[in-house]
């Protein structure tokens, strides 16, 4: 584990705080589709994901979803390092997009290291600064993007973190992350086919040319 943590975050933290994590960190898998936390959760450490992507949504009152961002490996959740400090419930939902490994790091080590590490400080702030910059990017396009701009966004997204121009998804399921419906979806990727930048097949994908 610590040469995986050397991997991932050796060129952001310094040697002791790596081994420091090593010593305390357990290890977490989730298989695809698993759940990290949801909505209403208390969280009592913080992710830090060793490999594998993670799916960050928020719920409405209605249960709607509507996707906020990825996590890669190498990163961590700034929505979940929020409610570890104010002790509060998540208002948020972290599913498995892939087979994932995380390692749970105690939230009492956090704010120590806090004081004690700089370049924790800066991965956490960091961090947090590019979630947010996810988060605006969400809302600036549910305001601004039309349907089929938001769609070609999120395939485009899907692609990058796959790193497969096939996507094993269904239309239902992208209508949810998208908050829209699966009518609306399928013609918008029918509409795609028919331009030839996508290829539809059943529960998958072929990204042609976006």
């Amino acid at each position: 584990m610590r040469e995986k943590l050397q991997e991932q975050y050796g060129y952001l933290l310094e040697n002791e705080l790596l081994d420091e994590i090593a010593e305390i960190g357990t290890i977490r898998t989730i298989q695809a589709e698993g759940h990290l936390i949801d909505p209403g959760q208390y969280i009592k450490s913080i992710p830090l994901l060793m490999e594998g992507v993670i799916k960050v949504s928020r719920l409405d009152e209605n249960a709607d979803e509507l996707l906020l961002y990825f996590i890669e490996s190498g990163d961590t959740c700034a929505m979940t390092l929020n409610c570890c400090m104010q002790g509060s419930k998540s208002e948020i939902k972290a599913v498995a997009e892939t087979d994932a490994t995380l390692l749970m790091v105690p939230l009492e080590k956090m704010e120590d290291w806090l004081v004690k590490y700089r370049s924790w400080r800066n991965f956490i702030l960091n961090s947090y600064q590019a979630r947010l910059h996810e988060v605006l990017q969400t809302v600036d396009s549910i305001a601004f993007l039309k349907m089929d701009e938001r769609l070609l966004n999120y395939l485009q997204d899907k692609t990058k973190i796959g790193h497969s121009e096939t996507i094993h998804i269904t239309h239902e399921e992208i209508a949810k992350d998208l908050h829209s419906s699966r009518v609306v979806i399928s013609r918008l990727l029918k509409k795609l086919e028919n331009d030839g930048q996508v290829k539809l097949h059943r529960n998958s994908i072929d990204v042609i040319e976006l």
